[in-house]
């Protein structure tokens, strides 16, 4: 049984991932964080509190940037495993937090999307970039979204140069009501346009590859930026209950 606790547990992801972590095997919640506690709800404002009280393996790190940065590094430092849905991180801060866990010799993660879908769209991105001589991001999120390009975008467009597509790709960005995380990856060659979209509608399609992620970090050391197929079998391990 992994020992899960959640950072920015009042927040509408935070709050779809206790309920999962509740109402799954494999896992137990092991208490959350937040702005404002909620002792009947095992949620409180001090994280040394947290984690000392809890003694999680994971932290499932769902605040935003930049308080994601000093919450991350003092879970390491209580040598509890992050987990990282938020964006924004720069490449010297990731660098820092590979470093602490590599000096703990522990796992960490930072997911820029959780969502199965997402995950193979980029999969699928990079499959296709070695054939098309063009190729452009649209990434479309709720208006409440602060970062632009998403982490989603940044990471796809990074796996598209490294897989043989151009050493710069595109992104535009869109802020709208009524969306919540949507991408398309779009490649042009003469003829022909091939274009790979993925649309999440609600933020229950996180829950699978977020659960697959607290399985996946326990058996890493170091920083992994990303889920990738290779996870796909830690799903067996995170069936909901009845």
């Amino acid at each position: 049984m992994i020992r899960v606790a959640v950072a920015g547990a009042l927040g509408r992801m935070g709050r779809v991932a206790t309920a999962a972590l509740q109402s799954t095997t494999g896992v137990i919640f092991a208490g959350g964080f937040a702005r404002t506690a909620v002792p009947e709800e095992q949620i409180v404002d001090d994280l040394h509190a947290l984690f000392e009280r809890g003694e999680p393996d994971v932290l499932l790190d769902l605040t935003t940037y930049p308080s994601t940065l000093e919450i991350s590094l003092q879970a390491v430092a209580h040598g509890v495993r992050p987990v990282v849905g938020a964006t924004g991180w720069s490449a010297s801060e990731r660098e820092g937090l590979d470093r602490a866990a590599r000096e703990r010799g522990i796992g960490a993660m930072i997911v820029p999307n959780f969502s199965i879908g997402a995950i193979l769209m980029m999969d699928f991105a990079a499959q296709a970039a070695p054939f098309f001589k063009s190729v452009e991001i649209v990434e479309l999120h709720h208006e409440r979204k602060k970062d632009a390009p998403s982490g989603t975008s940044r990471l796809t467009a990074e796996r598209v140069s490294a897989a043989g597509g151009p050493a710069s790709v595109p992104i535009h960005s869109v802020r709208m009501m009524g969306m919540l995380a949507h991408q398309e990856v779009l490649f042009g060659t003469e003829g022909e346009v091939l274009t790979i979209r993925h649309d999440s509608t609600s933020r229950e399609s996180f829950v699978p590859g977020m659960l697959a992620a607290v399985h996946h970090v326990m058996g890493i050391t170091g920083l992994q930026v990303g889920l990738d197929p290779s996870c796909f079998d830690k799903l067996s391990m995170t069936k909901a209950q009845p």
